[in-house]
This record gives C-alpha cells, structure tokens and sequence, in this order.
C-alpha cells in the first residue's frame, strides 16, 4: 500500500524559518546603518544652509556677525533641526553663547563680530562632528568638539 506524503516535515519548516530570521537580521541591520548615514547627510545640510543666512545678517548688521548665533527666525532652527536628525537635545540659550565649550552630545554656535562657527555632533560619530564657520570651512571633525570658549573657527 502507497502513502501519499502531502505538507513538509517540521525539520523542513524549521529551516526555512531559520533562514528568513537570517536574511531580515542582514537587511535590518543595513537599513540602520543607513538611516544612520541619512541622519548624518541631515546634519551636515543644515549645517551647510546656515552659510547664506549668516551673510544676510551680517549685511544687515553693518558688517559684524555678532548675531548670528542669535538668529531666532533661521539659523537656531536649522541648528536645532541638525540636532534633532543628530539624535541628541535640542540646543538651549547657553549653547549660543561665546563662552560655551563644545561637548558630545550638544550643538553649538559662537559668534563674534569678526566671525561665527557651528558645531553638531554626527550620528555614526558620536565624538565627531560636523562643523561650519564664517571662513568657509565645511568639515568633520574628528575625536570631539573643536570649538573652545571663544573660537569662531572650525578646526
């Protein structure tokens, strides 16, 4: 007499289920890492934008930049949206001011009437940060903050 075998084993489920556990494990941890690099990629916009608002300022302060850490209406938006994709506190009135040194897991902006700097931590490095200043200078910095009591430059 034949028996008629319809349907899989346990032993067959079991490894088909262990292989899918496999494949979503690889493809969640890909999809961190690039929600990472997209927080980063949001940072380093904001950062950058600030660039040309600061100049409006400056202009219309008779060529000083000593407000634009101030700058309610753009700049301390674009830095608190550059912490926020940063994942860390949004920035506080005592992170605008000249005498604030730069730390992990805080943004900070100094300006001075000669010039301004921003810094934002990043998300892949937490001790690294994005830092943009009046010169030009768009750049990471590496192993902490580069922004000492009174520097408006990055770097």
């Amino acid at each position: 007499m034949k028996k008629l075998n319809l349907g899989f084993t346990l032993i067959e489920l079991l490894v088909v289920i262990a292989i899918i556990g496999i494949l979503s494990s690889v493809v969640l941890a890909s999809l961190n890492t690039a929600r990472a690099k997209a927080s980063d990629a949001a940072v380093k916009s904001n950062l950058t934008n600030i660039r040309a608002q600061a100049e409006l300022i400056y202009n219309d302060d008779g060529g000083i930049y000593t407000n634009v850490c101030d700058d309610t209406q753009f700049i301390q938006r674009a830095i608190i949206a550059a912490a926020a994709a940063a994942g860390i506190p949004a920035p506080v009135a005592g992170d605008y001011d000249i005498a604030k040194v730069g730390a992990v897991g805080t943004a900070t902006c100094h300006a001075t009437a000669l010039g301004w700097a921003a810094e934002v931590p990043l998300k892949t490095t937490p001790t690294g940060f994005w830092c943009v200043d009046s010169v030009g200078t768009s750049s990471f910095q590496a192993g902490g903050s580069t922004l000492p009591a009174g520097d408006i430059a990055c770097g």
